[in-house]
């Protein structure tokens, strides 16, 4: 029985912070080293941090890396164990994404990434390029100085495996798990056990299974053992690494690591059977006669054993149960541990929120109270680190400790209700039992005199005052006197953030945070320059309809029992005057419901479509339940305000990314800002299509009550609310 101890880790690494960084990767190897562990893999890049973005183009940045790597190997930590170390390597005048292993002070091999990720929020090709030679490993010259250090001179680059005494072993990198014709493979059929992935991962809601399942098929179909590594926090931009670093073995999952943790470092380790390797591969009669005709990979020769062999006592480590969290969880987890990462290094002293008593706002302070109770649960875990962070940032006297997690937030939470004539009691009350539940230090601040003044300067320069539309006023005017309001909050926000701390004699300055979601971005159904833009907005990549159930888990799980009333009232931008015959609701001046937004949402992004195909999948998905001319109006009404409200995405706050129907601006969803918002030629087709179908007569007025619709894998229930709209493009 030939048993090897592998370790793989979570770490929280933050770009171009190499002193961080560094760190790290040493804690973690020595937690590796004290687990007795032969072999350690970490993240990709995990040196410089992954998301380095342009600072890569920088010489500096891969100079460091080699400095970084000079300490690890001079410092004596690859001593008896194999380590795999993330960094970026120029050569040829070609800056590659690699692995380099290095054991008992040399540099064993380096391997360049060959498939690189470029879509959705990835841009390698950006930075680096693929490595394409697949016949032969090339020398590489090492720099000068860890050349020197190290006594050796070059190194072998390129694709292969590593050829010990007892064991071989070989990487992928992060996309190269998910790619079709993936080095795995090739490298199984030709005798490779253990599989190295150096990942940086992003969170995303409901994407941790089929990670899992990558990862388990892999050994699975081909046996094996794969170590997979992933950073872990927020690197300093809108996503959140999601950690779950884990170890399988022929298609079992023996160890797994966090998803959501505040812990800098985490290792985990496992014993693992290599000849139950060689077991299952050899009683697969296809493997067995694919790997007599393989393609031969090159590799490198080590002169060096990494296991161990039975002793009495030794047992290989037992399959463990998979675990996943909802996604009640996943909103309250990832984007807490997101805010704490930037809370902490951002040199802030608190947060700051524009607390409405409305569903979304509710839940970005829900999600602070959370980060709040976490990092109690840490410190009486006796996390140092997460604890000296607390006692900075809550600028706590010597000896006191944080015990409490109300107490924290009142020392680092400020909520604000900035209220008008147009604001409800309703809303006023469940903003204050919030604060009050989460600890928050709260404000309640009628800003009529505000909104006032501006309008009498306006009437005062025009000689005219607008008017509300229940007043008898123009939609102009009632747009116009809404936008007021909220951007009159916008500027208070950003005041009392930068002054709050002075009044109660703290250092530093508060982060104002943002809380409109990924839906009301979509249809723009924001004001420029209101409260949703912030310096930072945890659910800006989250639904409405994932919000709400959010709340509901929130107000049982997190113990702010006044949620449940949040999420039961109708969403209202109460911006507006109330009246006995009129109240302003969210959905009414959309023209749409959230759950329709969501799904137009999918179909722009995840499916592709454009306005004809919309429009031919629902369609078919509502076939029986709307006419081709009532989808058809749904499908214009939504692309003529996503067009007409698409600019307000260039200024979007910077947000938590979670949804894979997000349309950010900056990486995400790259498209024009300045849209013919007519379609002519678009609409001009789907009239001609509805023309065609009515034709047919094959369509069926909807039973009441009954739209569903069916988009791949996911679905979801519908209401039916009038195309007209109150307030289209809420506050241009």
């Amino acid at each position: 029985m030939r048993l090897l101890r592998v370790a793989t880790c979570n770490l929280n690494q933050w770009a171009m912070d190499f002193d961080t960084n560094l760190r790290n990767v040493k804690e973690s190897i020595a937690r590796a080293k004290a687990a007795g562990a032969a072999v350690r893999v970490g993240p990709e890049l995990e040196l410089t941090g992954y998301g380095c973005e342009d600072h890569f183009l920088e010489q500096d940045t891969t100079a460091h890396a080699w400095e970084c790597l000079k300490d690890i190997l001079t410092g004596g930590y690859t001593d008896n164990i194999l380590c795999s170390i993330g960094m970026p390597v120029i050569f040829n005048s070609v800056r590659y994404n690699c692995q380099v292993f290095c054991l008992n002070r040399k540099i064993i091999m380096i391997r360049p990434k060959m498939s690189l990720a470029n879509d959705g929020n990835y841009r390698e090709f950006r930075w680096f390029s693929a490595w394409t030679f697949k016949d032969e490993i090339v020398e590489f010259q090492l720099p000068i100085e860890v050349s020197e250090a190290i006594t050796q001179d070059t190194v072998p680059f390129g694709y292969g495996y590593m050829r010990f005494l007892d064991v071989s072993l070989a990487a992928e990198t992060c996309e190269e798990l998910f790619t079709a014709n993936a080095p795995r493979i090739d490298l199984a059929l030709n005798g490779v056990e253990v599989f190295m992935n150096a990942s940086g991962s992003h969170h995303q809601l409901r994407k941790l299974n089929l990670r899992i399942d990558s990862i388990r098929n892999a050994t699975q179909t081909c046996g094996g053992v794969y170590m997979y590594a992933n950073q872990q926090g927020c690197d300093g931009g809108r996503l959140y690494y999601d950690g779950c670093c884990c170890i399988a073995v022929n298609g079992d999952l023996i160890a797994q690591g966090s998803q959501f943790s505040l812990k800098d470092v985490e290792v985990m380790d496992a014993l693992v059977d290599l000849d139950a390797v060689s077991s299952y591969r050899a009683s697969v009669s296809s493997f067995r006669e694919q790997a007599s005709h393989r393609t031969n990979v090159p590799f490198v020769k080590v002169p060096y054993k990494l296991c161990q062999s039975f002793r009495n006592g030794m047992v290989p480590t037992s399959p463990v149960q998979v675990m996943y969290h909802c996604p009640e969880e996943e909103i309250a987890f990832g984007p807490s541990c997101w805010l704490w990462d930037y809370l902490r290094r951002s040199q802030a002293s608190g947060f700051l929120l524009p607390l409405s008593g409305g569903a979304d706002s509710s839940s970005v302070a829900a999600i602070v109270g959370c980060m709040c109770q976490l990092v109690i649960k840490d410190i009486e875990k006796g996390d140092e680190q997460v604890k000296a962070d607390a006692l900075r940032i809550g600028q706590y006297k010597d000896g006191e400790i944080p015990t409490d997690s109300r107490e924290l937030a009142k020392r680092l939470f400020y909520t604000v209700y900035m209220g008008t004539e147009n604001s409800s009691e309703d809303t006023r009350s469940r903003a204050k039992r919030l604060a009050d539940e989460i600890g928050s230090f709260h404000l309640n601040v009628p800003i009529d005199s505000i909104v006032s003044a501006f309008l009498s300067l306006f009437e005062t320069l025009t000689g005219k005052r607008p008017r509300y539309k229940v007043d008898g006023g123009s939609n102009i005017e009632n747009l116009g006197l809404q936008n007021i309001q909220a951007r009159i909050r916008m500027v208070l926000a950003f005041m009392m953030a930068s002054l709050m701390p002075w009044v109660h004699n703290k250092s530093g300055f508060y982060l104002v945070l943002g809380s409109s979601n990924v839906d009301e971005g979509l249809r723009g159904y924001l004001t420029k320059y209101d409260c949703s833009s912030a310096d930072i907005n945890p659910i800006g990549s989250v639904s409405k309809q994932d919000l709400r159930a959010f709340l509901r888990w929130a107000a049982i799980h997190l113990k702010y029992s006044s949620l449940a009333e949040v999420e039961s009232a109708p969403p209202t931008a109460e911006l507006e005057p109330i009246r006995a015959n009129y109240s302003q609701l969210d959905e009414v001046d959309m023209g749409m419901t959230y759950e329709e937004l969501s799904i137009y949402g999918r179909l722009r992004k995840i499916f592709r479509c454009g306005p004809v195909s919309m429009f031919q999948n629902l369609c078919h998905s509502w076939c029986g339940r709307l006419s081709p001319s009532e989808v058809a109006d749904k499908v214009k009404h939504f692309f003529k305000y996503y067009a007409i409200n698409r600019h307000k995405m260039t200024v979007l706050t910077p947000s938590y990314h979670a949804e894979s129907y997000s349309p950010e601006d900056n990486r995400f969803d790259l498209r024009q800002f300045l849209y013919n918002s007519r379609w002519p030629y678009q609409f001009r087709k789907i009239n001609e299509l509805v023309q065609e179908m009515d034709k047919d007569g094959k369509w069926e007025t909807p039973a009441e009550g009954q739209l569903t619709m069916q988009t791949g894998a996911q679905g979801s229930g519908m209401g039916v609310v009038a195309a007209g709209s109150a307030n289209p493009s809420a506050g241009f």
